[in-house]
């Protein structure tokens, strides 16, 4: 476990700030994704073109329609100029539609978080929480200084 975090850490993924924060480099995470996106297109949109060009009458004329079908899968747009009759065809186009909407939906959340500042409030947070801490500590040592006052203006005071 800890040769899989050593190797996180080396690999620019995330850093870990002062709060203990794992924070993530967007830029390459988005790069795998949107890779692994394309992948899978092309992945599916092979399975789909083998499966379609024997069957008579599909829309799927060749590999184009094929990565055309994925791409329009992918982002639930679905023309409906191509489309699959085949049940390995469905099968592929089904498969792209959960990860398409994932993969994407996940890239758009990151661009958003980046563009809105979403992720600034937690930022912040965590700032006002080490203030927090600051000023507790600030004033435990207060309350030390003013316990010895107290103790030494007893020494001063006439005993009863």
């Amino acid at each position: 476990m800890i040769i899989l975090q050593n190797a996180m850490e080396k690999s620019q993924l995330y850093k870990v700030d002062e709060f203990g924060i794992k924070n993530y480099n967007y830029g390459i995470l988005g790069f795998f994704s949107l890779a692994i996106f394309s992948l899978i297109n092309i992945s599916l949109g092979y399975v789909t073109f083998l499966a379609e060009i024997g069957a008579v009458n599909s829309p799927v004329q060749n590999y184009a329609d094929a990565l055309w079908l994925m791409l329009m899968s992918s982002t639930t747009i679905g023309f409906g100029d191509v489309y699959p009759i085949t049940f390995i065809g469905r099968a592929a186009v089904f498969i792209m539609f959960i990860l398409g909407v994932g993969i994407l939906g996940g890239v758009g959340a990151v661009f958003a978080n980046k563009i809105f500042g979403f992720a600034d409030t937690n930022i912040k947070n965590r700032e006002l929480r080490k203030q927090n801490e600051e000023i507790i500590a600030q004033n435990v040592k207060i309350h030390r200084q003013l316990a010895k006052l107290e103790e030494k203006l007893e020494s001063f005071s006439p005993q009863k």
